[in-house]
C-alpha cells in the first residue's frame, strides 16, 4: 500500500456557500495543515486550519473550513511530514442566486475483480477531471468490501472484509488510485453508500457488520454527522436557486429485504422518510433532485428484492412478496398531492445507463437517471417494473459510464459518457411552471 514517505490523501467534499471540509490521511501521526484562500487571492489572505492523524481513525482528519464566500473557487495546500498537496474547489451560491450548476454521478468501483489497473489505474476518472463539474455524487458502492480483486490488478484489495481493518484498507485502496486523487483534489464530493460498503443486499438493523462498515464509511468521507446523530448519513444539499439534493440512505434503516411487502415494510425509515417529504415539499429550488442508491424500477436481487421495485405489474400481496413498493407508492402520492414540479430521482447500483420518465398520474411526471458501472461488471437493460408507468428513454449496459447534468434557466440537460470520456447520449427536460 502506501508508506510514511508518501503525500497525505485528500478528498474535498460536503461543499456549502460558506463552508467545505477537506479530508486527508497520511501514514504518520502528526499534524495535517491546510492553506486556503480565494483562487488567485492575495498572500496576505491565506487562511490556516489544522487537525491530528491518530491511529484511532485511521490516520485520516476532516479539517472544517468555515467562513467562505458564496460561488467561489477557493485553492488549498494540504501538508503532512514534509509534503504538500494542492488542490481547489468551488463553493456553492447562496440561496436565490440562479446560477447554473453542472456536475457528474455514478456508482460501483471496484466490484467483481474490476480494481485498479496496473498500468492507468481507474482511468474512467481522467475524462471526469477534464470536464471540470462544479462537483461529484458518488452514489454508492465506493467500494466492495464483499468482493475479491481478480489477478493482476494493484495488490491490496485481495480479500472480502471481515474486520475494520479490512473495510478500512478498502477504502484505501480505493482513494489511493492516481486517478482517482487527480479527480478528488479538484472536485468537490457527496458519497453515500449502498450494500458493497458492508455486504451484498444488507438491511442495516439486522447486519452485523454494519457498525464496522459505517464506521469505516463516514471514517474515508468527508461528511460530519450532526452531534446528536453521529451515524446518520441522509442529508439535504442546497445549491443556490437552481437546484436542492436530497441525499437518502436506503441502508441503515430498512426492514429484511425478505419481509412481505406492505405497510410495516420500509426501506428509509419514517423518520428519514417525513424529511424527505417535508423538504421536498419546502423547497423552493427550480430542481429537487432525490439521490436514491437503489433504482425505482429495475428490479434488483437474487432470492429477494433489494431495490423499490417488486418487479410486478401491481402492488399485490400475491404478486409482490418483496420489494419496498408500497413505501414507494406511499411516497410518490405524497408527492403528486403536493404537486412537486422538477422532480428527479438519480441512482446507481444496476451496473447500466438509464434514463426512465414516469407519468402515475396524468398530472404528475418526473425522472430517474441511472448511472454506473465506474468499473465493476457489465449489467444489462431488462424489463422495467409497471408500477410507476415508466418510458425508458434509453438504456445500455455494456460499459463503464458516468452522467453528467447541467442545470440552468431553460431546463435541465442529461449526458451519459463512456469510460473514454465520449457522450453516448443527451436529454433535455424543460422546466415545468
Amino acid at each position: 500500500m502506501r508508506g510514511a514517505d508518501a503525500p497525505p490523501l485528500i478528498t474535498v467534499g460536503e461543499v456549502t456557500e460558506t463552508s467545505a471540509v477537506v479530508w486527508a490521511r497520511w501514514d504518520g501521526l502528526g499534524p495535517v495543515t491546510v492553506e486556503y484562500r480565494a483562487r488567485g487571492g492575495e498572500r496576505d489572505d491565506l487562511r490556516r486550519a489544522a487537525a491530528q492523524a491518530t491511529a484511532a481513525k485511521d490516520f485520516t482528519v476532516k479539517i472544517l473550513l468555515t467562513g467562505l464566500s458564496p460561488f467561489t473557487a477557493y485553492e488549498y495546500r494540504v501538508s503532512a511530514g514534509g509534503f504538500a498537496v494542492a488542490g481547489h474547489f468551488r463553493t456553492a451560491p447562496p440561496p436565490g442566486r440562479p446560477e447554473p450548476v453542472t456536475f457528474l454521478w455514478s456508482g460501483d468501483l471496484g466490484g467483481a475483480g474490476h480494481c485498479r489497473d496496473p498500468r492507468e489505474g481507474y482511468r474512467i476518472f481522467a475524462p471526469m477531471t477534464r470536464l471540470a463539474p462544479d462537483f461529484f455524487l458518488f452514489v454508492g458502492d465506493t467500494i466492495y468490501a464483499d468482493h475479491r480483486c481478480r489477478p493482476g490488478t494493484v495488490p491490496g484489495a485481495d480479500f472480502a472484509a471481515q474486520t475494520l481493518r479490512e473495510f478500512r484498507l478498502k477504502h484505501r485502496y480505493n482513494r489511493a488510485d492516481p486517478q482517482v486523487q487527480a479527480f478528488f483534489q479538484a472536485t468537490a464530493v457527496y458519497a453515500i453508500w449502498d450494500d458493497h460498503e458492508v455486504v451484498n443486499d444488507f438491511a442495516g438493523p439486522s447486519e452485523r457488520l454494519m457498525p464496522i462498515g459505517r464506521q469505516a464509511f463516514l471514517e474515508y468521507w468527508p461528511i460530519v454527522p450532526l452531534p446528536e446523530e453521529p451515524g446518520r448519513l441522509y442529508r439535504r444539499i442546497p445549491w443556490g436557486q437552481i437546484l436542492e439534493l436530497f441525499v437518502l440512505d436506503t441502508r441503515q434503516y430498512r426492514s429484511p429485504n425478505s419481509m412481505a411487502d406492505g405497510p410495516g415494510k420500509t426501506m428509509l425509515g419514517e423518520r428519514q422518510r417525513r424529511w424527505l417529504l417535508d423538504g421536498l415539499a419546502a423547497s423552493n429550488a427550480v430542481w429537487k433532485i432525490v439521490v436514491s442508491s437503489v433504482t425505482l424500477s429495475v428490479s434488483t436481487g437474487r432470492d429477494h428484492r433489494d431495490g423499490w421495485a417488486s418487479g410486478s405489474t401491481a402492488l399485490s400481496a400475491e404478486r409482490s412478496p418483496s420489494g419496498f413498493e408500497h413505501e414507494l407508492q406511499m411516497i410518490v402520492r405524497a408527492l403528486a398531492d403536493l404537486r412537486i414540479k422538477n422532480l428527479v430521482w438519480i441512482s446507481a447500483d444496476v451496473h447500466h445507463a438509464e434514463i426512465i420518465r414516469y407519468r402515475p398520474r396524468v398530472d404528475f411526471t418526473f425522472y430517474e437517471l441511472i448511472a454506473g458501472p465506474l468499473s465493476a461488471s457489465r449489467g444489462r437493460p431488462r424489463p422495467l417494473d409497471q408500477t410507476l408507468s415508466p418510458v425508458s428513454l434509453f438504456a445500455r449496459g455494456d460499459f463503464f459510464n458516468f452522467g453528467q447534468i447541467a442545470l440552468d434557466a431553460h431546463g435541465l440537460t442529461v449526458r451519459i459518457y463512456d469510460e473514454g470520456g465520449v457522450p453516448q447520449f443527451k436529454h433535455t427536460i424543460a422546466p415545468q411552471p
